[in-house]
């Protein structure tokens, strides 16, 4: 593979990590600005609306910009947010940043899926976006508890530099080998990569002829199938989220465990997230039906679990693995529904999967923070989760679609 490529797999990675690391920083951060936890959810959330507005925005607006120009504008942007971020004591400057990076984020991922084309031959297409997407999972397991690791150390505005300094080998990597022109663009139809995390885009196939009209594309999101499983994966993350985003409280002030605890329990659910794609890259194909009707029903009883097994910090820990095994098991499956109902929209259709995948990260951390805010007790984004995922679980059996849509 091209080192080029893996100056964007690295620019992927960073951005994974700046999405997810906050799940081990909200405390701190909280403290440093003075506000409630509930409200430094926020900062999750502010992420994730800008995943949602970008992913399609900018899918659509890039599809004829220079690759290169449009990965580094994307990439200096990020940085730029994160310098910020990281130097600012205001917080709502800190939540337009996030917002902002978002942005960026949704914007380079969307350029980034049609350059691989351009540096791998056709028939490495897969394997090399299969390098580009592999960012994303690596970053739940490595890039994430280190961020936690480094916060605990030093402090969450390191880690906020820390993101920002990484962004330079990858920018330095796409200036000297990434094309400034688009050789023909091509009409692709978008297809799942085994192995791909939730919040993800497909890999392009190449197809001959022109591609649909975006008014066209556009005009799938009334279909019910398409529906039905957006609403499906954007429900499922929701419950993922609502409990990822709020485990550190959840570890330390309802299982007692101390703050050293926090780092584990984040590389244990994302080893636990990494097996969960990867199953769902090998059986979601020929087996998704079977998947999701053995893993959803599953994954709801892990979130109702959750409170009894809060005073053992073994069995805590352990079921904190499986659940991330479950949740991203039952959310892979459903990206690749999404992005088979969206096969006629080869432009759009990845960033139909982001939208539904990051409303559900919108909900979640949203509706967790004003149950916290609420008084309800730092277990309660769990019990959202169980909620969330039931209400999949009942929409998928009343619209009879589990094994059509899963």
């Amino acid at each position: 593979m091209p080192l080029p490529l893996y100056a964007l797999a690295l620019a992927v990675f960073v951005m994974g990590t700046s999405e997810f690391m906050l799940a081990g920083l909200l405390p701190a951060i909280a403290d440093d600005l003075d506000v409630a936890v509930g409200t430094a959810g926020l900062l999750t959330s502010g992420f994730a609306v800008g995943m949602v507005v970008g992913a399609p925005a900018l899918a659509a607006f890039a599809r004829g910009w220079p690759p290169r120009r449009t990965l580094i504008a994307c990439l200096v942007l990020f940085a730029g947010c994160h310098v910020v971020g990281a130097a600012t004591s205001a917080f709502e400057l800190l939540l337009v940043t996030r917002v902002l990076s978002a942005l960026a984020n949704a914007g380079f991922l969307a350029v980034a899926l049609r350059t691989v084309a351009l540096l791998v031959p056709g028939e490495r297409t897969g394997r090399g976006l299969a390098v580009l997407l592999s960012g994303t999972t690596i970053a739940t397991v490595v890039g994430v508890p280190a961020g936690a690791v480094l916060g605990a150390a030093l402090s969450w505005r390191a880690t906020f530099a820390a993101v920002a300094l990484l962004c330079l080998p990858a920018l330095l990597g796409i200036l000297r080998g990434v094309p400034t022109t688009i050789r023909g663009a091509a009409h692709v139809r978008p297809r799942s990569v085994p192995g791909s995390a939730p919040g993800t885009a497909p890999a392009p196939t190449p197809l001959p002829g022109p591609a649909p009209s975006l008014r066209a594309e556009l005009a799938l999101l009334r279909t019910p199938r398409l529906a039905v499983a957006m609403s499906l994966a954007a429900l499922v993350n929701a419950g993922t989220f609502a409990v990822f985003t709020f485990l550190a409280p959840v570890i330390t002030e309802v299982a007692g465990l101390p703050d050293a605890a926090v780092p584990l329990a984040l590389v244990l659910f994302g080893c636990g997230s990494f097996l969960g794609v990867t199953i769902a890259g090998r059986f979601a194909d020929h087996h998704a039906g079977m998947l999701l009707a053995v893993a959803g029903p599953l994954l709801l009883g892990g979130w109702i679990l959750w409170a009894a097994v809060l005073p053992r910090p073994v069995a805590l820990l352990a079921l904190v693995f499986v659940q991330g095994v479950l949740s991203f098991a039952v959310g892979s499956t459903l990206i690749a529904r999404v992005l088979n109902a969206a096969s006629g929209a080869p432009t759009m259709g990845g960033s139909y999967a982001t939208a539904a995948l990051n409303i559900g990260a919108v909900i979640g951390p949203a509706a967790g923070a004003w149950i916290l805010a609420s008084g309800a007790g730092p277990l309660s984004p769990v019990a959202l989760a169980a909620t969330l995922t039931a209400a999949a679980l009942l929409l998928a059996l009343a619209m009879r679609r589990w094994r059509p849509v899963g």
